[in-house]
């Protein structure tokens, strides 16, 4: 953790007043409990148990799923042990798949995804959370590229072989046409560990937890945090920051200026147009996750259109949006490039971003869920959501 964070003195016992202007707000920054497993720093960005993530994202999947289980990173024992127990686990059940494969296929993926889970649990929950949650981890990538394969009409998805890796298993699974999967892989690997938590309260993060704290299950209460994910608000913004770059391309073409992308900004603001990717809840800083997704795609795809965009907007986009002082945050948030660079690299299939987000996210949610249910309270479990509503005439 950084010398800040470290140093940060003890939490008083008064956090927040709650006045008139703190209603109808979305509860925003409103205090209501402990996250064990992330936080995000409005100056630093975003921290997994204390670190940074900047700082160790490229250890890799199941190194970031065991530190953020288990809170160790360099127990070289603990590890093992864990990486072999969810390769034990990576299976979706034969049942399981015989009735998710019955679903309606022109429905939206996040639509089959949400109803996926609860098949799921109907034939492999045990009822017990942290089972579950480690049986559900293992499982998403066997259940997403199942979802992907089936939703496209890409054909059979094969069983996983999880001793190839978290990830190297679900792009093994998929059957992108004509991807490059060396280079699919290692951008699946790092979209999945950039998303994994993002604090605890995050929208599908609250909802999830909240319809755990009336004790449904661990895939019922995931699947209502993947219904709080699929909205234009949350998990599709990665999509609409995709859309949000090709409409620059397609106005200003493959090689503008930095000018004519600093006018192109400030034309769609002084239109009260949406700008896509820029601003965040928390941060006041460019996200350390797109700031990560920017320089991969500039070292690996610096000629192609989108990239080179999301680089002008960056730098151009950003100095139009400080030229209004009503934004207080003019800076890229991940949304901004991650559907660029997985286009560039070989998954241009926007429609499946927003699931790719939600295979990750689940990972943070479902540990923040057996927090709250079996450890908080020292064990007792966190009582049931019930926040208070005044009467308006």
């Amino acid at each position: 953790m950084s010398e800040a964070l470290a140093n940060e003195e003890p939490m008083p016992d008064v956090i927040f007043e709650v006045t008139k202007k703190n209603l109808e707000t979305g509860m925003r920054g409103y205090p209501v409990g402990y996250c064990v497993t992330s936080m995000v720093d409005p100056e630093e960005g975003l921290f997994y148990r204390g670190l940074p993530l900047k700082e160790v994202y490229d250890r890799g999947p199941e190194n970031m799923i065991h530190f953020l289980y288990t809170g160790k990173l360099d127990d070289e024992a603990s590890f093992k042990a864990f990486k072999s127990d969810l390769e034990t686990r990576a299976y979706c059940s034969d049942k399981a798949i015989e009735h998710i494969l019955k679903l309606p296929r022109d429905s939206h993926p996040m639509k089959l995804f949400i109803c996926a889970l609860l098949i799921l649990g109907s034939y492999d929950g045990t009822g017990d959370y942290r089972e579950d949650c480690l049986n559900l981890i293992a499982k998403l990538p066997h259940l997403c590229a199942l979802l992907i394969n089936y939703h496209a009409g890409w054909g059979d998805t094969p069983k996983p072989n999880p001793t190839l890796g978290y990830m190297e298993s679900f792009v093994e699974m998929l059957k992108v046409p004509g991807a490059d999967k060396s280079r699919l892989t290692e951008l699946m690997r790092l979209f999945n560990v950039l998303h994994y938590d993002h604090g605890g309260g995050n929208l599908s993060c609250f909802v999830g937890k909240a319809v755990a704290s009336g004790l449904e299950d661990m895939y019922g209460s995931m699947a209502s945090a993947m219904c709080a994910l699929s909205g234009p608000r949350h998990g599709k913004a990665n999509q609409d920051g995709l859309e949000f770059v090709k409409r620059a391309i397609e106005a200003l073409g493959e090689n503008p200026t930095g000018e004519q992308v600093e006018a192109y900004v400030k034309g769609l603001m002084d239109n009260n147009e949406l700008i896509y990717g820029f601003g965040h809840a928390v941060l006041r800083v460019e996200d350390p996750r797109a700031t990560i997704f920017y320089q991969y795609g500039q070292e690996h795809f610096p000629d192609h259109p989108l990239v080179r965009m999301i680089l002008l907007l960056r730098e151009y986009g950003v100095k139009a949006l400080k030229s209004n002082p009503k934004i207080s945050n003019p800076y890229p948030n991940v949304d901004a490039t991650s559907g660029s660079v997985l286009t560039a690299a070989g998954f241009g299939f926007p429609e499946y971003f927003t699931l790719l987000f939600g295979q990750s996210r689940i990972v943070g949610i479902a540990i923040q869920t057996v927090y709250e249910r079996l450890e908080a309270r020292e064990g007792k479990g966190l009582p049931i959501v019930r926040p208070k509503y005044f009467y308006k005439d």
